[in-house]
This record gives structure tokens, C-alpha cells and sequence, in this order.
């Protein structure tokens, strides 16, 4: 069995005092490892809210979210970081950059969390800084660089831990055309090398890119 992802009648909802709303419902999915899909949905149509739960920021009101077979749908925010760390690679559209540190620390920050030495975590990001074609920027902080420089961190930084699964949310969304294509190239090169790539999108030709499309509607998946 190749099943990465197994949600189960999942729902979310999200009470203010006395008014409740349901941002999903009853939504089942299965995404198998090396899978490229996208998650495709209007604004307020609930694909930020199931990219949070696929992302472990935050647990279902009911249902059961199996990843590589663990039930992670009720732990508490200490051990859904411990996942996160281990499994889940995220890139967003606001590229999430620390701005008082440089490239190279931004990429190195997941592997402080792993307790990984600063010599080893420094040639890990150095390593994946070059791999995109940024040795030349290691030193410079977010403000230094090209909305498609910060993107590119961005992403070496969610692949420096060799996370499971690469979850994308609007990751174009702040680029210009050429910078919004580079970055499309580098996730259909991490498909081909068999990462599992989930991406988040409202942008129906950002999501034909992917192998299998998955469309959301007010809260229900679209068949």
C-alpha cells in the first residue's frame, strides 16, 4: 500500500459564540506517496483550512487523518510540530522568510530543530542553497533578494530536512510570470524525483500542472 494521506470523513468547525461555522465536510481522500496534485478551490471554498489539517497546523473537529499510517488527528501542538519537522516541507506565498537573518540561516532553521550540530546544518543549507542557484547569496537577508530569489529559499528550506511531503500553498501568488514559472519547473523536477507534492491553489492553470486535480467547494470536495 502506497497510501501517504488518508482522510476520513474529516469536518472542521469553527465556533464564535453562539454561531458555528463548517469550513469542511465529511471530506474522505487518499494521496499516495510520489503523488502530484493540487487542491483546487475559490476563496473561502475550505482548501486553506484542509491544508492546514494535511499540514498538521491544526486537527479536525471529527474525523481521522492517517499519515503513513499514524492516526494524527487528536495530538496536541507539541507533538503535531514533531510531525511537521519530520514529514511536512511547507512553501507560502508570503515565502514566510525570517528578515533579520540571511539566506543560509533561514534554509538551516528546520535543522536547529533537530538538534542538527551548526557545522553540519550550515553545509546542508549551503548545499541546497546552490542546488537552486543561490551560492552567490548565502549572506544576503529576505530584503536583498528577488520575490523569486525568496521563493527559491523558501523552497531549499522546506527541502533541507528531506520531508516526506512538499505542501505548497498560492506559491506564485506574490511572483511575477517568469519568477511564478521557474518555480512551477522546480516542483514538476522534485515530482519527477518522487517527492509527494500537495499544492494549494485558486489558479486553474497553476493546478493543471499537477497529475491529479482535486476540486473544493463551500467545505466538499468536488467529484
Amino acid at each position: 500500500m502506497n497510501n501517504l494521506i488518508k482522510l476520513q470523513n474529516i469536518s472542521k468547525t469553527y465556533a464564535n459564540g453562539k454561531i458555528s461555522f463548517s469550513a469542511l465536510k465529511d471530506i474522505n481522500l487518499i494521496i499516495d506517496k510520489g503523488e502530484y496534485i493540487s487542491i483546487l478551490g475559490p476563496s473561502g471554498s475550505g482548501k486553506s483550512t484542509l491544508m492546514h489539517i494535511i499540514g498538521c497546523l491544526s486537527t479536525p473537529t471529527n474525523g481521522k487523518y492517517l499519515l503513513d499510517g499514524r492516526d494524527v488527528s487528536s495530538l496536541n501542538n507539541s507533538e503535531l510540530a514533531k510531525v511537521r519537522n519530520q514529514k511536512i516541507g511547507f512553501v507560502f506565498q508570503n515565502f514566510n522568510l525570517l528578515a533579520h537573518i540571511n539566506a543560509l540561516e533561514n534554509v538551516a532553521l528546520p535543522l536547529v530543530y533537530r538538534g542538527i550540530s551548526s557545522s553540519k546544518r550550515n553545509k546542508a543549507a549551503k548545499e541546497m542553497l546552490e542546488k537552486f542557484g543561490l551560492g552567490m547569496h548565502l549572506k544576503h537577508r529576505p530584503n536583498e533578494l528577488s520575490g523569486g530569489q525568496q521563493q527559491r529559499v523558501a523552497i531549499a528550506r522546506a527541502l533541507v530536512t528531506n520531508p516526506d511531503i512538499i505542501l505548497a500553498d498560492e506559491p506564485t501568488g506574490n511572483l511575477d510570470s517568469n519568477s511564478g514559472a521557474e518555480v512551477i519547473q522546480i516542483f514538476k523536477q522534485l515530482s519527477l524525483q518522487g517527492k509527494t507534492i500537495i499544492m494549494i491553489t485558486h489558479d486553474l492553470e497553476i493546478a493543471k500542472v499537477a497529475l491529479r486535480i482535486i476540486k473544493i467547494h463551500d467545505g466538499c470536495l468536488v467529484v
